[in-house]
């Protein structure tokens, strides 16, 4: 198993357990020079924020808590692609590289949406970034959370 397979299972996990604790399933991880230094789950249903998704906060907190050597060394793993918010604040943060598991599309899929969100890389790379986005990994073990969910 890859480094970056066993940090996506982490991810898994963590959407895991975020329906666990009554949100939908999303959970991401940073890892800097091969140390987690945050981890992170949804909580939009029990926070009441849309914008509680993990990316989101993890993009704020490393934005403010990490200086640029470690943003440029900086990952974020996480259990789906993120959206367009959560892409544009992993922009804006100076993040060197995102892994994810489960597609945007492939998301859309399970829920029945007929349309998914722009794809990471588009966003960040329409936003002039320069951000590594590296997907899907471990596709049908993160798929297999959201199946089990109650769209």
């Amino acid at each position: 198993m890859s480094e970056d397979e066993r940090y996506i299972e982490e991810a898994i996990d963590l959407a895991r357990e975020a329906v666990a604790n009554g949100n939908t399933p999303f959970g991401s991880l940073l890892v800097v020079d091969g140390t987690v230094v945050r981890r992170s789950t949804n909580t939009t249903v029990t926070e009441k924020d849309i914008t509680a998704h993990p990316e989101l906060k993890l993009a704020r907190w490393a934005a403010r808590e990490l200086d640029a050597a470690e943003l440029a060394e900086c990952t974020m793993f996480t259990s789906t692609e993120p959206c367009e918010m959560c892409a544009a604040a992993i922009h804006y943060a100076g993040m060197d590289r995102v892994v994810y598991s489960v597609s945007g599309a492939s998301l859309a899929t399970v829920r029945g949406d007929e349309q998914h969100g722009v794809p990471c890389a588009e966003v960040i790379e329409r936003k002039g970034g320069a951000t590594d986005v590296d997907g899907p990994i471990l596709e049908s073990e993160g798929l297999d959370v959201h199946r089990g969910f109650d769209w």
